[in-house]
């Protein structure tokens, strides 16, 4: 008998597809759930013994304290010198790695051929996969040394008298925190400027630009929200820094410098901040390590400023974060 008239069954066998399936679905929702858990245990555990420090040392005088000294009598827990020394190494860095990394990416994306990109972009983005403790090393081994033989030179040549460096100082963790950040602006901003329409490089070209006109004055605006995510992301990973920093700028929180006024205007001298590079420059991230690893006991209030320190540190990277989406969701721009 022949079988034409009826209706051949394209549904298969999929019991086993259909358990496969939700095999896959439920271990990458496990993943996720994992992933959100073990944030809000760490949010948590930050909070609660942070809390704890704070029932014993005011907030007031942790926030606006001018001395760090957990260890040391009279003990002291104002945490302005840490964001002092945090901010100074995170400012170098940037002034070092934003430009370098833009120009770097500008070059990339519209100088560079395929085969030279295909080279170039590989190799910078080595830079990232440094071990941290190699950058630390290398700042007191080569970096400060060749500064202060710069320096050396120029009170030598035109008489500054600027003082030499220490084997610990903020200049040089500076100088290596913004080569370590450098691939993480130049690949994100490399990225967003590859992804505006040649259609718009085009229209400049036929209106007569150049391409450093198109580059700076067509690419970049178009690109400006990933550019500006790069920025952000790029000193909020300085921010976090540790090793190449307790290397290169030690242990020792930097002074808070005198406070002057001028018609009623608060302000701080421009050569006491950047005096304040030619010294030790610890940070909130070794300030941590140097709690924990020294020989504080657990459960002490000493041992519980970590947390306050880490708590305070997260809330920095988190609005630093928020900051990117807004900006990001502000200038994104899309093309059809």
């Amino acid at each position: 008998m022949s079988n034409e008239g009826q209706t051949p069954d394209l549904t298969g066998d999929r019991g086993f597809r259909t358990v496969r399936e939700s095999t896959y679905r439920y271990a990458l929702a496990g993943c996720a759930v994992l992933s959100v858990l073990t944030t809000v245990s760490i949010i948590a555990v930050l909070v609660l013994d942070a809390a704890d420090f704070f029932s014993v040392v005011p907030i007031a005088e942790f926030l606006g304290g001018t001395r760090f000294s957990p260890n040391l009598q009279p003990r002291s827990f104002g945490v302005l010198p840490l964001i002092l020394g945090t901010l100074l190494i995170t400012i170098g860095a940037a002034v070092i790695a934003l430009p370098v990394g833009l120009l770097t990416a500008i070059y990339l994306s519209e100088y560079a051929t395929q085969r030279t990109r295909s080279i170039l972009k590989p190799m910078l983005e080595v830079l990232a996969g440094v071990p941290t403790v190699v950058y630390g090393y290398f700042a007191i081994v080569y970096i400060t040394p060749a500064l202060n033989v710069a320096l050396d030179w120029l009170n030598s040549t035109l008489g500054l008298g600027l003082p030499n460096l220490g084997l610990f100082n903020g200049l040089s963790a500076s100088i290596v925190v913004g080569i370590m950040i450098i691939p993480m602006v130049s690949s994100i901003s490399e990225d967003a400027m590859s992804s505006v329409p040649d259609s718009l490089r085009q229209a400049g070209y036929g209106l007569g630009a150049t391409k450093f006109n198109v580059s700076l004055r067509i690419v970049v605006p178009a690109a400006v929200s990933g550019i500006a995510s790069s920025f952000i992301l790029a000193i909020s990973r300085a921010i976090g820094e540790t090793m190449a920093v307790v290397l290169a700028a030690g242990s020792q929180p930097p002074d808070i410098p005198t406070v002057q006024s001028a018609f009623g205007i608060p302000y701080v001298a421009p050569g006491d901040l950047l005096g304040l590079y030619t010294e030790s420059s610890a940070t909130m991230t070794v300030a941590m390590i140097d709690i924990a690893s020294g020989d504080i006991s657990g459960g002490s209030t000493a041992y519980k400023s970590l947390f306050a320190i880490g708590l305070t540190l997260f809330v920095i990277t988190l609005a630093m974060n928020v900051v990117s989406d807004v900006v990001a969701s502000r200038y994104r721009e899309e093309y059809e």
